[in-house]
């Protein structure tokens, strides 16, 4: 059954000016992408409850309208996890801690979750690098997924999420050089919201 929205989504405010090696003309290019998910997943829900209103669900026009919401909605939705996990500078990553305690028991160290963490945002194509937390079991893993719905394991928790499209660094960085806007993006985490993500 299509999504029926109770009412339009809003765009949030996201004052992250002053990144470390992302600059400002591609954070203002990022949000505008972002605003458009958000006028995109208002229309397509007003349009499915048009279409349903008018009893035409099954029909083409419908269907390819449904099939098509997940993909915006999903984009609203990561980009709402990407921005309010930015700081300007970013603070240091901790040292002890349920976010760190989980990581030792995934990974075995944070450490190698970063190596991993970096390997999959680096892989060639466009998508997203997400560290995600198993609600059944809490344990914590890391995801590569190219369209935003597509390869999201149901039900997980996204804790860290990395934009690797490449409107995220290209006015920044070569293609060749995606380590170096993955290791900005590090340095400009607030490891506070993403530890304050993790499922209790």
């Amino acid at each position: 059954m299509a999504m029926l929205a109770q009412g339009p989504y809003t765009r949030k405010d996201f004052n992250i000016s002053g990144l470390k090696g992302i600059s400002d003309t591609t954070i203002q290019v990022h949000l505008g992408l972002y605003a458009g998910y958000v006028a995109n997943t208002n229309t397509l829900n007003e349009r499915i409850r048009d279409l349903t209103q008018q009893g035409k669900i099954g029909s083409p026009d419908w269907a390819e309208l449904t099939r098509r919401l997940g993909f915006e909605y999903d984009g609203m939705i990561l980009h709402e996890y990407y921005f309010s996990q930015l700081k300007p500078g970013g603070t240091p990553m901790p040292t002890s801690g349920a976010l760190v305690d989980h990581l030792n028991k995934s990974f075995g160290s944070v450490d190698a979750w970063q190596s991993d963490f970096k390997g999959v945002g680096g892989m060639r194509g466009v998508g997203w690098a997400i560290l995600f937390q198993d609600p059944s079991t809490g344990w914590l893993s890391n995801h590569w997924i190219t369209l935003h719905q597509d390869g999201v394991p149901a039900g997980y928790k996204p804790i860290l999420i990395l934009d690797v499209w490449e409107h995220a660094f290209l006015l920044d960085y070569k293609p060749a050089e995606r380590p170096k806007y993955i290791q900005a993006f590090l340095d400009n985490v607030d490891w506070g919201v993403v530890e304050g993500r993790l499922l209790k």
